[in-house]
């Protein structure tokens, strides 16, 4: 049988990096095929002899598959993603959408397995049907499935197999080694607030993203592919996009009055506002999603005398509703918002606690010995150094735990945090990049999934 990974992109810098990576598969002697939910990227790969599969064509025809098929009982949950990410509210389209998706996934791998293939899917990780859907058909098939994401240190990406949840790290080291000592020296010292290349651009005010003439030359290019050439992609909301990006820059203008600088007088507890609508919410936490519903509540059960203290993702300045967020300002005298030009690390270093769903900032306030409570599901919930609350009722008796933290302990957590990724990152197309995140990945391919070679 001959090995063959199947690449899973819904845009064209993914299918880009997944066509470089190309050369280096054949070098180990195995194939690469592309499942391409970008119609755009689909024709390009083809024209330059990749192997790719049009998802959109394979959907056209044939009645698709049931939910029941794959056992997805509750495909509500799946679909509250694409509901939260694009904001849109048509239950059936999703549902009919979901299941085009895993009839065409169903036409890929009918196809694949026919010609005597051993499979392994790889894509990065997301909410979105179409990767949905290439997850749940692999699955069916006992195809292994590997999610990409970044890890906690730059340059470096968990691949999770097989599972929706967070990376599980095992705990192994008795004490951490002198690379990761200097890494977390540099990262306390620096202060220095890590960004995955891929996520570069995000972590620019709404405004700059507005006004960049490379964001208005791309909106030409997606408006001429899907309403001139009629190419389909995942992300063909364009209205819906734009009009985001107007409301947060309207939103940021509307907050700016109520930014206020850290609580100097007053200990405070922290929570960093999550990316709304991310995957570590919609997917991993669904309960928490609607994150201002989670702060009143820890208004009102926060310590007598205690701020309670929150900041803005940076990478979504202006999400904030700035109605409801105004609303919670004066409904509760102990809520402070923050400038979003702070820097997390200077606020977790004067936290006296730090509530968090699942956000990388409750690893960064380990860096400084805070206290954390974990709401969710996230790479620490099990490291033995948070305070893990389970149903949100036991919040308010949780926020009175002192756990005392030892950085010794916190530094050989983080060094099984270094082993269980892998360096690379995701969609960087430099050439060094490249190499090495081929070499990532294929390492851990031929430890995990049978049949691939191992020279």
């Amino acid at each position: 049988m001959r090995d063959t990974i199947v690449f899973v992109s819904l845009a064209g810098n993914q299918s880009a990096f997944f066509a470089a990576l190309e050369p280096f598969v054949r070098d180990a002697g195995m194939d690469a095929v592309h499942v391409c939910f970008h119609e755009g990227s689909a024709k390009e790969l083809k024209n330059a002899g990749h192997r790719v599969f049009n998802p959109f064509d394979l959907s056209r025809e044939g009645d698709p598959p049931s939910f029941e098929d794959y056992r997805i009982a509750n495909p509500a949950l799946l679909i509250a993603h694409e509901k939260a990410a694009y904001e849109i509210s048509d239950t059936q389209a999703l549902l009919l959408k979901f299941r085009r998706h895993l009839a065409a996934m169903e036409k890929v791998f009918a196809t694949l397995i026919g010609e005597g293939r051993n499979l392994v899917v790889v894509q990065e990780l997301g909410g979105f049907t179409s990767v949905l859907a290439a997850y749940f058909v692999a699955q069916r098939h006992g195809v292994p499935n590997y999610f990409i994401e970044p890890s906690f240190f730059k340059g470096r990406f968990f691949l999770t197999r097989d599972s929706f949840g967070a990376p599980r790290i095992q705990r192994s080291a008795e004490s951490a080694g002198e690379e990761v000592r200097s890494v977390l020296a540099r990262i306390r010292d620096s202060q220095t607030v890590v960004i995955p290349v891929k996520d570069a651009l995000h972590y620019r005010g709404a405004r700059h993203k507005l006004t960049d003439p490379k964001n208005w030359r791309r909106l030409v290019e997606k408006l001429v592919q899907k309403y001139v050439l009629k190419q389909q992609e995942e992300f063909q909301h364009i209205g819906g996009h734009v009009r985001r990006h107007v409301r947060m820059t309207m939103n940021a203008a509307k907050l700016r009055k109520f930014y206020a600088e850290i609580p100097a007088a007053s200990p405070f507890i922290y929570y960093p506002l999550h990316v709304p609508a991310d995957f570590a919410l919609t997917i991993r936490s669904p309960e928490y999603l609607d994150q201002l519903s989670l702060i009143d509540f820890l208004c009102r059960v926060a310590p007598i005398g205690r701020k309670v203290v929150i900041k803005e993702h940076p990478a979504l300045i202006g999400a904030l509703p700035a109605g409801r967020m105004s609303e919670l300002l004066r409904r509760h005298d102990n809520l402070v918002l923050l400038s979003p030009g702070i820097n997390n690390h200077v606020v977790l270093r004067q936290a006296e606690a730090v509530v968090t769903v699942n956000s990388k900032a409750g690893a960064e306030a380990l860096l400084y010995q805070r206290p954390v409570i974990a709401l969710g599901d996230s790479f620490y919930r099990d490291s033995g150094l948070v305070t893990v609350v389970d149903a949100l009722k036991d919040l308010p008796t949780r926020l009175y735990s002192k756990m005392l933290i030892q950085e010794e302990d916190v530094n050989r957590f983080l060094q099984d945090v270094w082993s269980a990724s892998v360096p690379g990152e995701l969609y960087d197309l430099r050439e060094a990049n490249v190499a090495e995140f081929a070499g990532s990945l294929l390492g851990v391919l031929r430890k995990n999934v049978g049949g691939v070679p191992t020279g």
